[in-house]
């Protein structure tokens, strides 16, 4: 009980401080996709943390298996190469007690991987593409951002405001650039700007007023200018943030239980693989752990992570096959676990079939 308490521990520990490690590298990548969009005027401010917390479930989902296995790599691996793997075999346990052992951590990291799995990730779906439909349905006169030149228009519009009131709903001196075709263009100055909404056509207007309206080709003088108490502009919805990855990852369990499409299967099925994937790893990392202490710890290390990465990415394009109607859902991401299943089981036997053929055999004498 002391023993199995200190290795569980140890690959607990591990596999939290991994996983953060990871969490952090991921949330990053992703902070940085949607600060790009709020940098555009895309994604509001106030919203891009909320995605971004929306979205670690999702994370978690992915990292906690791969922090277990690399937990189970390093924490035994050090035990090889300070011996204490040596003092415990010689205390007599044996290299499948050693596996039992490890599987009652795994059994807890997959439980929490399925609660993640099964119900935080698909809720976290849910809310990142409510978001980002919110988004993607707002006009570009609240993605403007007050003391900045900014794009807007996809690109064809640049505008400068300097003031932005709190309700987002008041610009005051404004300033307005379009290019109307490739040899003409046009530049509005107003004192102060405001969003109309005209009900009869679902349609939003920006109205400036109190400004000047200038028309012509830049580099000559044929240019005309118009003053105006009032001037307006159509203000389409944005339609370029960022997409959400996939539909059927925002069902729940239940609604992908009852579907019967194909990118609804391949989803469920994606979703009881990673909770599996917890298991099939463990029995990969032990044996892959065992180090001579000649060798170094970290020897074993990188076929270890490409096993894995093949493990993952066979996983993602199984599932994708599957989507598609590529793959019969009745082999889906099945046809994956099973040969590394496999792969463990022999790897496993192996290491006891090479201790059995290394101990000495005894001759009877007569």
């Amino acid at each position: 009980m002391i023993i199995f308490r200190y290795l569980s521990r140890d690959l607990l520990l591990t596999c939290l401080a991994v996983s953060t490690v990871l969490l952090i590298i991921f949330l990053t990548q992703n902070f940085s996709r949607y600060l790009d969009d709020a940098a555009e005027g895309k994604l509001a401010v106030d919203v891009l943390f909320k995605v971004v917390a929306f979205r670690m479930p999702y994370l978690l989902e992915l990292i906690l298996p791969l922090g277990f296995y690399l937990a189970i790599l390093l924490a035994y691996g050090r035990m090889y190469i300070e011996s204490e793997m040596v003092v415990l075999s010689a205390c007599g346990m044996s290299h499948w007690h050693l596996l039992r052992m490890t599987l009652v951590p795994a059994a807890l990291v997959a439980a929490v991987v399925a609660v993640f799995s099964f119900w935080l990730s698909p809720a976290g779906a849910q809310m990142t593409e409510q978001t980002l439909a919110e988004q993607r349905n707002r006009s570009e006169f609240e993605s403007l951002q007050e003391g900045r030149f900014q794009a807007i228009g996809q690109g064809k519009v640049m505008t400068y405001v300097e003031n932005v009131s709190d309700d987002n709903q008041r610009l005051d001196q404004v300033f307005v650039a379009q290019r109307d075709s490739d040899t003409a263009s046009s530049v509005v100055v107003a004192k102060t700007g405001e969003q109309a909404y005209i009900g009869d056509y679902g349609q939003r207007y920006l109205v400036l007023h109190q400004g000047y309206r200038y028309e012509g080709r830049p580099g000559t003088r044929e240019f005309k200018v118009t003053q105006f108490a009032e001037w307006g502009r159509y203000l389409p919805p944005t339609t370029s943030v960022a997409e959400f990855e996939r539909e059927a990852d925002a069902k729940t369990t239940a609604q992908l239980l009852s579907a019967t499409d194909a990118d609804s299967q391949a989803t469920l099925q994606w979703r009881i693989s990673m909770p599996m994937m917890v298991f099939i790893a463990t029995l990969l990392a032990v044996p892959l752990s065992k180090t001579n202490p000649r060798q170094g710890r970290y020897l074993k290390m990188l076929p270890a992570i490409l096993i894995y990465v093949f493990y993952l990415a066979f996983l993602i394009n199984a599932r994708g096959a599957v989507a598609e109607g590529d793959l019969a859902p009745g082999l889906g991401l099945w046809i994956v676990h099973l040969p590394f299943l496999v792969i463990a089981l022999f790897m496993l036997n192996w290491q006891a079939l090479m201790q059995v053929r290394s101990r000495p055999v005894k001759v009877a004498h007569a």
